[in-house]
């Protein structure tokens, strides 16, 4: 009789869309945000010293972490929501300077921009209020924060891969 697969869904404590590891394997594939993380902050240290720019991607690296494969989590969506809340931060910040008025727009914005493209991804909207608030503390803070955004698109790209690795090779009860 061929063997029955289990829905994910249907596994009591399964968080999203994969299964529960054993913990060691869910140690090591935890490594890969927060190496990523580590190596955000080092960056930025090495380059400027914005570290609350980049509180929201390590939000972003360990959504990914916890399910690669959902939508909030694409390449498109994480690019088009971060890039849109870091611009529009920084421009509101730069039109009405550090305040709430400035950030209350660039958080409404933002918003209205993830749902207009369909590109709805929590953490972007922490990355709207930083750059609202602190957006004019350093030259060159958005693109620091672009390159940012590239390397959890690495990370993203190398979680997909270990999750369809995990998905291939454990054997279906």
């Amino acid at each position: 009789m061929p063997a029955v697969a289990t829905s994910v869904s249907s596994i009591p404590g399964a968080p999203l869309g994969r299964p529960r590891l054993r913990w060691r394997r869910e140690i090591v594939l935890a490594l890969l945000p927060t190496l990523t993380v580590l190596g955000l902050l080092w960056l930025v240290k090495a380059l400027s010293n914005q570290q609350l720019l980049f509180a929201s991607l390590a939000s972003s690296c360990f959504l990914i972490y916890l399910d690669p494969s959902h939508p909030a989590n694409s390449t498109r969506t994480l690019v088009i929501s971060q890039l849109a809340a870091a611009i529009l931060g920084y421009g509101f910040h730069a039109w009405l300077g550090a305040g709430y008025v400035g950030a209350a727009l660039a958080l409404v914005s933002s918003i209205g921009v993830m749902l207009a493209t369909d590109t709805m991804h929590p953490p972007a909207v922490s990355t709207a209020l930083s750059f609202a608030f602190r957006a004019g503390a350093g030259e060159g803070s958005l693109a620091l924060f672009g390159l940012a955004v590239g390397l959890v698109v690495i990370l993203l790209a190398v979680q997909r891969g270990s999750a369809y690795l995990i998905r291939r090779f454990t054997i279906a009860t």
